[in-house]
């Protein structure tokens, strides 16, 4: 039902823009426009003379509308998952399956090296691992750059 109205929606727009143009009786209302291969220019009332080049409106010089702003307040509230890795290490499964409480599960990392912060589960940075009134908390010492960031998501 809700694929019916966006049709619709798409029809009326083709529908707006053909008339725009003066662009004949393409019958695209439904979405239904049972046209294959060049046809399409012929439906679309082309002539087929070429493609015409799209123009744009100039960007303003970084101006941001009440309107752009409200679409960032959107995105701010937006919840991300941040991860804190402080550590790893790999076992055999009967070393794991001797773990008691209190056995001491040694890491590959030693106790003065950064630590990694995952945004998502994508590196975002390191940091060191401070205490905060009881808690643990993380200083951050280095943002990696955007390329690298670039780099882990391919």
């Amino acid at each position: 039902m809700a694929d019916e109205s966006l049709d619709d929606a798409w029809g009326e727009a083709l529908e707006e823009q053909a008339a725009d143009d003066g662009a004949g009786d393409a019958d695209v209302a439904g979405g239904d426009a049972d046209v294959a291969g060049d046809d399409w220019a012929s439906a679309l009332g082309d002539d087929g003379g070429g493609a015409q080049a799209a123009s744009f409106e100039d960007l303003e010089d970084g101006t941001v509308s009440a309107a752009g702003s409200q679409n960032l307040d959107f995105l701010l509230d937006i919840p991300l998952e941040v991860k804190v890795e402080l550590g790893r290490t790999h076992m055999i499964i009967n070393n794991l399956l001797q773990l008691t409480q209190g056995s001491v599960v040694e890491l590959e990392k030693a106790a003065a090296d950064t630590v990694e912060i995952y945004v998502n589960n994508k590196l975002l940075g390191k940091g060191e691992v401070i205490v905060v009134n009881d808690r643990f908390g993380v200083r951050i010492t280095e943002i990696i750059s955007q390329a690298d960031r670039v780099k882990s998501i391919a």
